[in-house]
């Protein structure tokens, strides 16, 4: 199927195939917005149809009647129809086709029946199909509006694009960003999605040189690794900032561990931005980013330092505060530079950043270049009102030098028609202009994100070039699964893995020797949750402990049906117990829709109540992997939290680089490797229990039979 989407978004000419005279209908609508169209236009209506009018009984004879092509067809039919529709347009010549109509996958069985035969009919011809279920797309540079919205029509041309999954996100998103003072270059609603995705419309942006930036929404991800990559490329050459519905989603995932706490909207999120996208929290946060990316974007930077100019101390004090919470620094400006303010400013003034003016006077313009021109700043932040009598806002802006080259975002406060005309003004220079110091926090974040993530990206380079190790064929005890983890170069405990209680005193007395205490657990790959079933016991110190402990662990056989007298029946890993430290779990499991991903956190129950989790897709470089934890919001617990151990990033990232490629070297049968507890110790990085999950089900010791699981246990914490 073609890949150009210009017959749909730039089309010759356009036909409405269910034009109607009824103005409540789709179809009145639909030839009520595209009366403005420039090109060729005609309507289809087999039952009154009226050639000397533009009104025709067929697309044939719409195409024969027509001076010029008409590549996209606009099909106002109802579901039923809609396959039909869509044939007739096809072999008239048209290349794309927009299908507003409801009543496909939502609708049951009936309805995903007119979808089959939509989709078979856009593969059979070769004709690319936007919807269904969309209220369309408008571009309206070229004076196109394919909405049943007429008002769409009003939305002024720009330079942004927006990607939405829902039609009536598309317009909503799209008004927003206009009262924002924005343009729009191009808003497509993707809807159902049968045929064009939002893949699809973000490869046809990366081209498009009348669109600077993009915002994106999605729902849901019919093609992970698609999308990632149409991110990726362009990211790679414009702003992507991206809306995802689902936080309250939990999902569908395996009952594991990480896949418990890896939902799909964190993952969606994750890999949006790993691919180079700004990641908002909701429409507003989107406005504000967009409405700053489409405007200045800052050169590739680890940690950017914000310069914060305010004509009144109050807003100042809200934007440092918000740019502090969001973990963005405002550095102490230079001698030389609070020697110049000092030159500028009354002396009762705050000049070392924020920079408080007091009411502006006629040098605020030089101020501001100060501050800009500081070396700790990358980014102005600038707050001022429209005071009857005092500075101009925008053309003190413009004479500092702010813009392209000097990034500044500027909050104007007052009247809305002064305000408009600043915003007008300021946006006209290049100048992103907000409305407070909300929208200016917003603003700033997406710029230190975007520069963040772009100096991450140059540094990471290409994925860690692949070792090659495979995880053996399962299924794996904890034991086993230990060994491969020392293949791939990853510190776990000295343990024997016992046959016998006769091996397992004398793997005590060999582990126990200079009285280090012991952990005995029961080994068997088909046990997943040892510590609820009691197969778990710590701080053996004596051979009378031990005793009590194969005991306990061989009771289990007797409580849930599992032979421990027969030869091989029971077998015990007797481990070395871990010095205390903080733990984390590290997993690497394959993702329904991204494939191969790598989650990480704090250990216990708290970080899967607080979802406080970093998550990346597989395989990765030791860079990205090595900046996971400083994601983290409890990441002060690996920085030496109250004389505690400190987190070597670079081990880090090749612990978690090293599972991930193994993951992705291995067969599709392996499921997920799971480190749960990974222990920060004095010693630096040792992974206290390992499980490697095959897929297929197994059966718990209980006779309940599930999916792919992890042992949720924490067996050392008590070391």
């Amino acid at each position: 199927m073609s890949t150009n989407l210009r017959p749909m978004f730039a089309p010759a000419g356009v036909v409405v195939i269910g034009a109607s005279r009824q103005s409540g209908k789709l179809g009145a609508a639909m030839a009520r917005s595209l009366a403005a169209f420039p090109g060729p236009r005609a309507l289809v209506n087999a039952r009154r149809p009226e050639p000397a009018e533009g009104v025709y009984a067929s697309v044939a004879e719409a195409a024969a009647g027509t001076d010029g092509p008409l590549d996209l067809a606009v099909l106002c039919v109802p579901a039923a129809g809609c396959a039909d529709a869509l044939a007739e347009a096809a072999a008239a010549g048209c290349r794309a086709a927009l299908v507003c109509a409801g009543g496909f996958g939502e609708a049951g069985p009936e309805g995903e029946q007119y979808a089959d035969a939509l989709r078979g009919v856009a593969e059979r011809t070769r004709i690319r199909l936007l919807g269904p279920n969309t209220s369309g797309f408008f571009a309206p540079q070229l004076g196109l509006t394919a909405s049943f919205v007429p008002a769409a029509a009003h939305l002024p041309a720009g330079d942004i694009a927006v990607v939405a999954a829902s039609g009536g996100v598309n317009h909503a998103l799209s008004f927003d960003l206009a009262d924002a003072g924005n343009g729009i270059s191009l808003g497509v609603g993707i809807g159902a999605g049968l045929d064009v995705t939002a893949a699809d419309v973000l490869e046809h942006l990366v081209a498009d040189a009348g669109t600077a930036a993009v915002a994106l929404h999605l729902e849901t991800v019919p093609d992970g690794p698609r999308l990632v990559a149409a991110v990726r490329r362009l990211a790679a050459v414009k702003p992507v900032v991206a809306l995802v519905v689902g936080r309250s989603d939990v999902g569908d995932f395996a009952r594991s561990h990480t896949g418990a706490l890896a939902t799909s909207w964190r993952t969606t999120r994750a890999a949006l931005r790993q691919a180079g996208a700004v990641v908002v929290d909701d429409e507003r946060e989107l406005v504000d980013a967009i409405t700053a990316l489409s405007r200045v974007r800052l050169p590739a930077h680890a940690d950017p330092g914000l310069g914060i100019v305010t004509a009144q101390a109050g807003p100042g004090l809200l934007l440092a505060d918000r740019a502090g919470a969001d973990g963005i620094r405002t550095p102490e400006l230079t001698e030389a530079t609070q020697d110049t303010l000092g030159g500028l400013l009354p002396p009762l003034t705050y000049q070392r950043n924020p920079v408080d003016t007091g009411r502006p006077g006629e040098t605020f313009a030089r101020v501001l270049g100060a501050t800009a021109a500081d070396p700790a700043v990358d980014l102005l932040a600038v707050y001022a009102l429209t005071e009857p009598d005092s500075v101009d806002v925008a053309s003190a802006a413009q004479d500092a030098g702010l813009g392209a080259d000097s990034p500044a975002v500027v909050v104007v406060g007052g009247p809305h028609e002064d305000v408009t005309e600043q915003r007008a003004r300021l946006h006209k220079a290049g100048i992103p202009a907000l409305a407070g110091p909300t929208s200016a926090a917003n603003a700033v974040r997406a710029l230190v994100a975007d520069a963040r993530q772009r100096a991450r990206g140059a540094v990471a380079g290409g994925a860690l070039e692949a070792n090659g190790i495979r995880v053996p064929a399962g299924p794996l005890d904890e034991d086993r699964a230990k060994t491969f983890l020392s293949t791939l170069g990853i510190r776990t405990p000295d343990r024997a893995a016992c046959d016998t209680r006769e091996e397992a005193h004398r793997a005590f007395e060999r582990l126990a020797a200079g009285g280090q205490s012991v952990a005995v657990k029961v080994l068997d790959a088909a046990i997943l949750h040892k510590t609820e079933i009691g197969g778990v016991r710590l701080g053996i110190r004596t051979a009378a402990e031990l005793e009590a402990a194969l005991d306990a662990i061989d009771a289990i056989g007797s409580r849930d049906g599992i032979d421990s007298t027969e030869p091989g029946g029971r077998r015990y890993l007797v481990e070395a117990m871990a010095p205390p430290g903080v733990d984390l779990v590290l997993g690497a499991r394959r993702d329904p829709v991204f494939g191969p991903v790598v989650l990480a956190g704090l250990g216990g129950t708290a970080a899967e109540a607080l979802a406080d989790v970093a998550i990346r897709l597989a395989p990765l470089s030791l860079a990205e992997a090595a900046a996971m934890p400083d994601e983290l919001a409890a990441r002060a617990l690996l920085e030496g939290w109250r004389g505690g151990p400190v987190l070597d990033r670079a081990e880090f990232g090749r612990v978690a680089a090293a599972l991930a490629d193994a993951l992705a070297a291995s067969p599709p049968d392996v499921a997920e490797i799971e480190i749960n507890p990974l222990r920060l110790t004095a010693d630096g990085l040792i992974a206290l229990d390992a499980v490697i999950v095959h897929t297929g089900a197994v059966t718990t010791p209980t006779g309940e039979e599930t999916g792919p699981e992890t042992d949720k246990e924490t067996d050392h914490a008590q070391a």
